[in-house]
């Protein structure tokens, strides 16, 4: 049997990026087939499809690393408790989510809440993930403390933004548009700053009456690290998610505030700390506390649109690519 499938067979811009017919897999021990409902676009998918940034990919290459729908058929492993027919998300895939089917490794699939649609399931992935190790694992934050989201209306700020006020944080975030700064708002942020302003920094400083902010995500480190030193408290952490270029910075900023940058990638967790994460993660969708906002959905054969939309400046969300209904 076939399926449709975006494939590109040499790494380049978007217009490498085909829609083929190809077969579709069959999994073995340890793996399960998924009927692709939706999945999710992330900017190192981008980076894989160049080959830039250290990143390369083995050709024939179906991009995308995240997504969400059923389980179409299981390997002969019996040790797991997944069953065909659970709706699932999945963070990883051997055959790529840009796809109507995708072959998958039993440990990265997660059970998907029944209230949570198939296309905000494939915005878990990677930028949910990333959310919740950068603020628990790396930022350990504790309810109380004040949190810094530096760039807020993506996908990973959002999602930092819903779980940080859920665990009981003061929440700042940043977005350079108006628009994006409501739908921050919008999420539950306590303060909202425009980071284009040159002076948001030190509207943040004295709206914490000159105390500053325990942890800072940042998302573009090359432009906001060393702006982001001069506004934390003492003992202050700043969690690097992002970043495009180099940066100097002075220490003694460090030094005065006994305070820590701290690089993360989520592809560094081990697997306790991804147990740890999906089953928090998985509490939180069941609750709704955890919503994955949507900017704008493609089909399938619009990939190309999705990976250049979610590079753009001035993010609303998460770019999803809907494959089944």
């Amino acid at each position: 049997m076939t399926m449709k499938a975006i494939r590109q067979h040499q790494h380049g811009d978007i217009e490498v990026l085909k829609l083929e017919t190809v077969e579709i897999p069959t999994p073995s021990p340890g793996q399960a087939l998924i009927r692709v409902h939706a999945a999710g676009i992330n900017p190192v998918d981008t980076y894989i499809r160049a080959g830039t940034n250290g990143y390369s990919a083995q050709m024939p290459h179906t991009p995308g690393l995240d997504g969400a729908g059923v389980i179409a058929a299981l390997g002969d492993d019996h040790s797991h408790q997944l069953n065909v027919g659970d709706r699932v998300y999945f963070t990883g895939s051997f055959t790529g989510t840009s796809a109507e089917y995708a072959l998958c490794d039993i440990t990265k699939i997660h059970s998907l809440p029944d209230n949570v649609p198939f296309e905000e399931g494939a915005c878990v992935g990677i930028p949910c993930t990333t959310a919740w190790r950068a603020l628990f694992q790396r930022g350990q934050a504790k309810p109380g403390e004040t949190l810094l989201v530096h760039g807020a209306s993506g996908g990973v700020g959002l999602a930092a933004v819903q779980l940080g006020v859920a665990a009981g944080l003061t929440v700042i975030g940043t977005a350079g548009s108006e628009e994006g700064r409501q739908l921050v708002k919008t999420q539950g942020a306590h303060l909202v700053l425009d980071h284009s302003n040159d002076t948001h920094m030190d509207d943040l400083l004295e709206w914490t009456h000159g105390k500053g902010v325990d942890i800072a995500l940042e998302m573009l480190a090359n432009i906001n690290l060393g702006h982001d030193l001069n506004a934390l408290a003492m003992g202050g952490r700043v969690i690097v998610i992002g970043n495009r270029g180099t940066v100097t910075i002075n220490p003694r900023d460090l030094m005065k505030r006994d305070a820590d940058i701290r690089g993360m990638s989520v592809f560094n967790a081990s697997e306790t700390d991804r147990k740890v994460i999906h089953s928090a993660l998985y509490a939180a969708l069941a609750i709704g506390s955890l919503k994955p906002v949507i900017a704008k959905t493609f089909p399938l054969e619009h990939l190309g649109e999705a990976h250049t939309a979610v590079l753009q400046p001035g993010a609303m969300g998460n770019m999803v690519v809907k494959v089944h209904d």
